[in-house]
């Protein structure tokens, strides 16, 4: 049997997800914080029974957005210690943690939609395809932000650590902006080393757009 890419994701990222699942600070949170981690496995290993993988590069950074998921998840972003530490150490007023997941929040889907829209020969115009990918990533995050939304609708309770405010009204906003930063990063930053590992698949007639 052929080694798959999704199997490496797989063997990094199950051993942290078992960690975090062995005494949650709060179990609801995290099953609502690991949600998409269990989302994405289910997309990799369809797409994987139906021949289609995603390149190297994607899947490493899929595998770091699940990890930050996953550590938010065990701890619930509030209370995380990395954050913590930051916090002390720059006078920060909160525990930022979740600002890098809102930024993979952007950053990660931005990929995953370049390389969909690349390989299938979706949109060919760098300019019309990069403002899409934008606009695809800011309707996840505005689709993310309504479940929090709703969660606190039921249930007050589970949704303070699950929305993780921390007192800051903006925070919405603040989020989406992290979001609307990563994937906007990805465009301008990520786009070489990412045509580099597209480069390395199987040719799909991908070669014939303008990147």
């Amino acid at each position: 049997m052929k080694w798959h890419p999704n199997l490496t994701v797989a063997a990094v990222v199950l051993p942290v997800l078992a960690w975090s699942a062995w005494r949650p600070f709060d179990g609801t949170t995290w099953w609502l914080e690991t949600a998409p981690v269990f989302i994405g496995f289910a997309a990799l290993f369809i797409a994987q029974a139906k021949g289609w993988r995603l390149s190297g590069f994607v899947l490493g950074w899929i595998a770091l957005h699940m990890i930050v998921l996953i550590v938010g998840g065990h701890y619930t972003y509030a209370r995380v210690p990395l954050g913590e530490w930051a916090k002390e150490a720059f006078g920060f007023e909160r525990n930022h943690y979740d600002r890098i997941g809102h930024l993979l929040q952007g950053l990660t889907p931005a990929l995953v939609t370049r390389e969909l829209f690349i390989r299938h020969r979706v949109i060919q115009r760098r300019g019309w395809r990069s403002f899409l990918i934008v606009c695809v990533c800011m309707a996840i995050s505005a689709i993310y932000e309504l479940i929090e939304w709703a969660t606190a609708l039921v249930s007050a309770e589970a949704s303070e650590s699950f929305l993780g405010t921390q007192g800051d009204v903006w925070d919405t906003q603040s989020d989406m902006f992290c979001a609307l930063l990563g994937s906007l990063g990805a465009l301008a930053l990520l786009r070489i080393p990412h045509d580099r590992s597209l480069a390395t698949l199987p040719s799909e007639g991908e070669s014939s757009v303008q990147r």
